[in-house]
């Protein structure tokens, strides 16, 4: 039972009783062999065996044993029912708690999804789409996304200036200020907005409605920065941006994400001046770049 459990958890597809499948991937095997020693262990045989097929329809077959189709469908009648039912009603906190919850559900579904399809983006969309619902009762000066093309910009035209977010900066902008100070403009100088309509006439504002660098469709303005000053084809930024992506507005989920925002949470709780809050913050991203730019893709 104790190995039926393990599989059933690994996301196994199943052929028949005692024969389990996984895609060969690495990492995969060595979790089937394990469990294969464990049997061997309380007395029973096991064997661990690569199958080579290039039967295309052998092939559909096989993947149709690992569709996630039902469970990101049960996700989704949750994602409706919390939009129906809780929505209207519940406490802002209460639906951010619920989020939290369905955000869990789809990671757990997602790391066994291993021939993602549309079903995966939907459910992904689904749950943006709850998160920025949310998001808007919780804190209803985020920015909004605008739909329009993304401008190629020169750093040089970009130098020495004044640059302005709200105050109590998270990881969206303060991301967006390493990035700036890093790789835009090194010599960049950075206030802290009460409202969006504080900003000076003379400063380059990020991260609000209205700023000259926000969200731009599903992307967040850090994402938006890359592309701007076409920073896309560094890898380790880009890792980057997929972090700061989700945990901004949520998504697909990311490894390094959970470790990152209880550091963010803890340094934001600690630290009440946003200057000092943005400095300890730099050295962070400093690291995670470093980390990435050392494993590459």
């Amino acid at each position: 039972m104790r190995v039926w459990r393990a599989l059933k958890a690994l996301g196994c597809g199943v052929l028949r009783d005692g024969v389990y499948l996984l895609p060969n991937r690495s990492g995969l095997r060595h979790i089937l062999q394990t469990q294969a020693e464990d049997v061997v262990a309380g007395g029973g045989s096991a064997h661990v065996l690569v199958l080579d097929s290039e039967n295309q329809d052998q092939q559909k077959v096989f993947e149709g044993l690992f569709d996630r189709s039902a469970d990101y469908a049960k996700l989704l009648e949750t994602i409706q029912q919390t939009t129906d039912r809780e929505l209207p009603s519940e406490e802002p906190a209460k639906l951010q708690r619920q989020i939290v919850r369905l955000r869990k559900t789809l990671e757990s579904i997602v790391t066994l999804d291993f021939f993602p399809g549309a079903a995966r983006e939907q459910a992904v969309a689904a749950v943006e789409d709850l998160e920025h619902t949310v998001s808007d009762r919780l804190m209803p000066n985020e920015p909004h996304a605008v739909h329009r093309r993304i401008k190629r910009l020169n750093s040089q035209d970009f130098q020495s200036r004044l640059w302005a977010t709200r105050q109590r900066p998270w990881i969206d902008r303060l991301a967006s200020a390493w990035l700036i100070a890093r790789f835009i403009d090194p010599d960049a100088r950075f206030i802290w907005l009460a409202t969006p309509a504080d900003c000076p006439v003379d400063a380059l504002g990020f991260d609000f409605d209205g700023a000259a660098f926000t969200h731009v469709g599903a992307k967040v303005t850090f994402e938006v920065l890359l592309i701007s000053f076409g920073l896309t084809k560094d890898v380790a930024l880009q890792r980057l941006g997929s972090l700061v992506h989700y945990l901004d507005v949520g998504g697909i989920p990311v490894a390094e994400a959970a470790g990152l925002e209880t550091m963010m949470r803890g340094m934001r709780e600690r630290l009440n001046d946003d200057d000092t809050l943005l400095s300890e913050a730099r050295n962070v991203f400093d690291s995670f770049y470093l980390v990435f730019s050392e494993n590459g893709p």
